[in-house]
């Protein structure tokens, strides 16, 4: 089993200026906060990190702060997929992948391909890919749920296919892939509230947005979900749940973005058509934290 993807991955954010060019400082002290805080591994330009909204160079340069700032000190995870499946293999063959530990590819959006076409995506990815894979199913953005057996098809056929970050909030689903998935196949929980279920069900861990704003307790209650310490885990849980229920009450990452406002690490920029958390929101999150 591939150790490295246990326990608490965060999708990093990508700070913004002002004048929304990217805040550099910010996402350097972002990633340094995490790694002092227990987070097991960095997921940089996925959908929390507006990935969609940065140019190719913005991206370049994401990459290059967040590596030099992690130095080799936790494994990282590069968000790199699409809808049009011939770009997605020339993206993979054109980024230095040097230093990038897997790629996390979401399946198509908008186009709703079969099962059968998900399937042929992913063996494309696969067959270009030099690293490692999670894939990404994520039905709420993409209209198009990846059933069990067409992710337990691709883990089965494909080898560097090593994981499935799920993220339809479905606990159905999950138990499903637990019972059927190859042994060292990685079932990674991509929905916050359910994180804690899956690993105590047999997943590995959790690809985290409220994570990366509270990683000592985020990741500790993970950890003791891994152990199978139900009742110090649960805690834990209680203590994250409204929080976790606010930031995706408007929008991600308009509303983790609130809470590193409020926590000082960042301001709460974003891109359009991404609009920043409503005073509503933000009163909530103050109140939860202080």
């Amino acid at each position: 089993m591939n150790s490295k993807f246990l326990g608490t991955g965060v999708a990093l954010v990508t700070p913004f200026n002002s004048d929304l060019s990217v805040n550099h400082e910010a996402l350097a002290n972002i990633v340094n906060f995490n790694i002092k805080n227990g987070t097991e591994y960095l997921v940089i330009c996925g959908t929390t990190g507006e990935s969609v909204t940065l140019t190719k160079q913005e991206k370049k340069d994401v990459i290059k702060t967040i590596s030099e700032t992690n130095n080799g000190r936790l494994p990282l995870v590069l968000g790199i997929g699409g809808n049009n499946t011939a770009q997605v293999v020339d993206e993979i063959k054109s980024t230095d992948l040097s230093g990038i530990d897997a790629i996390l590819s979401v399946s198509p959006y908008y186009n709703k391909p079969t099962q059968e076409g998900l399937y042929q995506h992913f063996k494309a990815i696969s067959e270009a890919s030099p690293v490692d894979i999670i894939l990404y199913n994520v039905p709420g953005r993409t209209s198009k749920n990846m059933e069990p057996s067409t992710t337990l098809r691709l883990a089965n056929d494909f080898d560097n296919v090593i994981a499935v970050k799920e993220a339809g909030n479905n606990m159905p689903q999950y138990l499903e892939l637990l019972k059927n998935r190859p042994e060292d196949f990685l079932v990674i929980s991509g929905d916050d509230d359910l994180a804690l279920g899956t690993v105590l069900a047999g997943g590995a861990g959790v690809i985290s947005v409220i994570g990366q704003a509270f990683p000592k307790d985020f990741s500790e209650m993970i950890r003791l979900g891994l152990k199978g310490n139900t009742k110090e885990a649960y805690k834990l849980h209680f203590k994250l749940m409204d929080v976790i229920g606010y930031i995706f009450e408007e929008n991600n990452p308009a509303g983790i973005k609130a809470v590193f406002e409020a926590l000082g690490l960042c301001d709460d920029t974003v891109r359009l058509p991404v609009v920043p958390a409503t005073d509503e929101l933000k009163e909530k999150i103050k109140a939860y934290l202080s």
